[in-house]
């Protein structure tokens, strides 16, 4: 059963899309305070805890992790952000802290940045552990450089990949949210040697073209006309998405759920069954098109499309933390 929680802050994970150098107040860790934030340290120390007891961690390791919530991480700051140039794309916006392998990657949702509460709690816990992780913008997106309207999902796969490429070393479990599930995927498939598992929370393979292909032939028609497609969304205040047709166009050429997708790593799927923005019968297409056996699907049974009430986002560390017991253990 589900506790009862207060409402955490909205989340930027699918949200209203905030122009490159825009300030975001919405950054979770950078509030530094409030019932959400406590909770939030509480549940890092107590799981890096266990974990450093479980490795045989010395005592002073354990009562630094134990001190009182309000203690721990209280004076951090909002993190910098750094650029990776490209002389053919444009520079991408990054926070990268250095650990141990295997590293964490976090590729937002469409419209979305990497100041999302799911990014930055999970970068919190990663350092809690000594484990590299990268969040990052992609082109158009957040402080990245580029035009939001000249992105495409090959551009944004390519950012992916570049990031992989650039911003780490050795095996990383890649976690992508919403559109960056479907992202995710594509860096598995390209780069198999340094994709050691994935997480999709909500992902969104194929979807946007699903989607626009179940339009009446009519209005697929007078989009194509008018070269714009208002999707519909909760999560920002005109109450639409505003994609070009040329985006689903090119998107059609990325779409991987009518064959087997060579997946074969560890695969972990989580999707709330109240998700209103991609069903959660999309994780399970994954699931069967996947050629890896070791694929596991969570459905939350009042799970949104967001996945950031309090037991959602304990799933998903407590899912990313598994994953990187049992890769250590191959290791």
């Amino acid at each position: 059963m589900l506790s009862s929680a207060p409402a955490l802050p909205r989340n930027d994970e699918g949200g209203t899309f905030t122009p490159r150098g825009a300030v975001r107040g919405r950054d979770m860790a950078a509030a530094g305070g409030g019932v959400w934030a406590l909770w939030w340290r509480g549940l890092i120390c107590g799981r890096a805890a266990a974990r450093c007891a479980e490795s045989g961690a010395g005592r002073a390791s354990l009562l630094l992790l134990r001190r009182p919530p309000g203690q721990l991480l209280a004076c951090r700051q909002k993190a910098s952000v750094s650029f990776l140039s490209r002389p053919d794309r444009p520079n991408l916006a990054y926070n990268k802290i250095k650990g141990k392998n295997p590293g964490v990657v976090f590729l937002p949702g469409l419209n979305s940045n990497m100041n999302g509460q799911k990014a930055v709690a999970l970068q919190d816990f990663c350092k809690s552990l000594g484990h590299a992780f990268v969040r990052f913008d992609y082109t158009g997106c957040g402080s990245s450089d580029g035009n939001l309207q000249e992105c495409t999902v090959g551009k944004w796969r390519k950012d992916v990949l570049s990031v992989l490429d650039e911003l780490t070393d050795g095996p990383q479990i890649l976690v992508g949210s919403s559109l960056g599930g479907w992202l995710m995927l594509h860096a598995a498939i390209a780069r198999p040697e340094k994709v050691a598992a994935v997480v999709g929370v909500a992902a969104a393979a194929d979807y946007l073209v699903t989607t626009f292909k179940q339009l009446p032939l009519e209005v697929q028609k007078e989009i194509e006309e008018k070269g714009e497609w208002k999707l519909p969304t909760k999560h920002n205040e005109e109450g639409f998405y505003c994609l070009s047709y040329e985006f689903i166009k090119e998107a059609e050429n990325h779409c991987l759920l009518s064959n087997p997708i060579p997946i074969t790593c560890p695969i972990k799927l989580i999707h709330g069954m109240k998700d209103e923005d991609v069903p959660w019968q999309v994780s399970m297409k994954i699931a069967d098109r996947v050629v890896s056996t070791d694929v596991d699907v969570i459905l939350r049974k009042v799970g949104q499309h967001r996945m950031n009430e309090k037991d959602d986002m304990k799933l998903l560390v407590y899912t990313v933390d598994d994953l990187i017991d049992k890769l250590t253990t191959l290791a």
